[in-house]
């Protein structure tokens, strides 16, 4: 077996989800649950067949976003593995829905950071290990920050 890594190549503003599924029926179920998560999300989703044709399957509502999804699929090139890119959209809304469809077995990461994706490679094929996800803690939260932090999550409207 070989590992490699494999960069995700982004816009900085540009969130994602990165996750593991078992149907070809991933690709309409996942557009289904994006588009009535949020209304005029604008995404892009790529499928990585692990079987039959084994091809890329793709959709979405945003030509760049399907494009990120396309490359970045083709880079990671593991079966059963998918990668939702969004633009003016969150994780946070979406993703607790993501989780529920049916074909989806787990989630590796929803991230806006820079991220990298552990690969393993045998003679089967290739496989998801785990993600490299932004960079590690400075140091622990002080008080000001605690403040800044609970100011900004209202300021988001996610607190009141």
């Amino acid at each position: 077996m070989k590992t490699e890594i494999v960069d995700i190549e982004k816009p900085a503003e540009v969130n994602l989800i990165l996750g593991q599924s078992h149907f070809i029926k991933t690709v309409e179920d996942l557009y289904e649950t994006m588009v009535s998560s949020v209304p005029g999300i604008k995404f892009g989703l790529a499928f990585c067949e692990a079987s039959g044709d084994r091809l890329i399957r793709y959709d979405g509502t945003d030509e760049e976003m399907i494009g990120l999804a396309k490359k970045n699929a083709e880079k990671i090139a593991c079966g059963h593995s998918f990668i939702i890119f969004m633009k003016g959209a969150y994780p946070i809304n979406v993703l607790n829905a993501v989780k529920n469809v049916q074909e989806v077995c787990r989630i590796f990461c929803a991230t806006a950071n820079n991220l990298q994706v552990v690969v393993a490679e045998s003679k089967l094929g290739r496989g998801i290990l785990g993600v490299i996800d932004g960079e590690p803690p400075k140091g622990i939260e002080s008080e000001d920050k605690i403040q800044w932090r609970k100011g900004l999550l209202r300021k988001f409207g996610y607190k009141r």
